[in-house]
């Protein structure tokens, strides 16, 4: 609930002509006890980085949480080791506020832990490294947990994998799909409610790729399986080819193509190349992503992709020249920006229906393959 001193951002009227330089006067409210997280970041986020939280509250809520837009969502950095999966993520997932997904393989093992009720603990990050290793104990920065959280659920995944259905070539949408499955009957069996990414992801129907399938503990017992000939591999041109069929359908639809990127990093650029490989490689006319939203703390002056900017990304033809405005570069830990974005999301926008773009892959590759070669349906 929006407190009546709360101005509700979409309805933000016009600068005069003339003045368009001219936002909002900074004139605070004293902050009260008890205020929502919209209050907080409606009346004190006016400035720096809070205020592109701000911009980035605004984006969100306003044009990309509508019908015709559809999000897909990258994460890169330690994300879930932090709890950022089940606190919101999987509440964004459960409001129809993410489409498709891009992960660092690292971000769903970790997540998996979560969901096979395996625990993650506070912890220091001044801790003697050298005595948690004898002691049997892992860190993540201020994250701890026991080395045998890492082998149980090595067990997990190696055991899934070895069961028939698994046996064959497929995408890592099809892979996770398939974990996620597993994963939430773990959840049920445990009686512990949604507590994966993957769990919720296989009930909503949303399709998550990884561009590195073998950079990461999940890829590592999947290989390890193979030398024992498990018949799991990962159809990594499905991965590419699906992910633009999935941006290349909504614009052709006439709707709009959002990205939100947590981190950046592979999973930053596998999600923007799909516009290239619309354009470029296909040959396809196509304008690139309408809406960016990005939280880094990566600097754009070493020529990294992960601190690239979204004006750069236009040169590349991923994001949409006549859309920079609906551009948002938030530089701050994801950790804080990611709660507040999904709280102020959550707040004010109603619940989408799930688009359950997993189950219409073949669908939207078909359309693609024909545009680009002409085949007939």
């Amino acid at each position: 609930m929006i407190s009546s001193e709360t101005h509700f951002p979409c309805s933000t009227p016009r600068q005069p002509q003339g003045r368009k330089y001219l936002g909002g006067r900074i004139n605070p409210n004293e902050i009260q006890p008890n205020p929502t997280v919209v209050d907080l970041i409606e009346n004190t986020f006016l400035a720096y980085n809070a205020g592109r939280i701000r911009e980035a509250c605004h984006l969100l809520a306003c044009k990309i949480l509508i019908e015709d837009v559809t999000v897909g969502m990258s994460l890169a950095g330690a994300l879930t080791p932090a709890g950022l999966g089940i606190s919101a993520i999987i509440p964004l997932i459960k409001a129809g506020f993410v489409d498709w997904i891009v992960s660092t393989g690292a971000n769903l093992y970790h997540d998996a832990h979560f969901g096979i009720g395996l625990p993650l603990h506070q912890g220091s990050p001044f801790y003697d490294d050298v005595a948690l290793h004898d002691e049997g104990l892992v860190r993540i920065y201020d994250v701890v947990f026991e080395y045998d959280v890492l082998l149980s659920t090595d067990t997990f995944f190696r055991e899934i994998i070895s069961l028939p259905e698994f046996q064959r070539t497929m995408s890592t949408a099809e892979f996770h799909h398939l974990c996620g499955k597993y994963i939430a009957e773990r959840e049920r069996v445990l009686g512990i409610g949604t507590r994966s990414i993957l769990s919720a992801a296989y009930q909503a129907d949303v399709p998550v790729y990884t561009s590195s399938p073998g950079d990461s503990s999940i890829g590592m017992n999947v290989a390890a399986k193979a030398m024992l000939g498990n018949k799991l591999q990962f159809d990594v041109s499905a991965d590419v080819n699906e992910t633009a069929a999935i941006v290349f359908d909504t614009k052709r639809k006439g709707g709009r193509s959002a990205v939100l990127i947590f981190g950046g990093g592979s999973p930053k650029n596998f999600m923007l190349q799909t516009e290239p490989q619309i354009q470029e490689v296909l040959g396809l006319e196509e304008e690139g992503h309408d809406y960016f939203i990005q939280v880094t703390d990566a600097r754009p002056d070493t020529g990294g992709l992960s601190g690239a900017t979204p004006a750069e990304a236009v040169s590349w033809g991923k994001i949409d020249p006549t859309q920079l405005s609906d551009t948002v570069v938030v530089y701050s830990d994801t950790t804080i920006a990611m709660p507040l974005m999904a709280s102020y999301a959550l707040s004010i926008v109603q619940p989408r229906q799930h688009s359950r773009l997993f189950k219409r892959r073949a669908e939207l590759m078909a359309n693609l393959r024909r545009a680009a070669y002409g085949e007939k349906k």
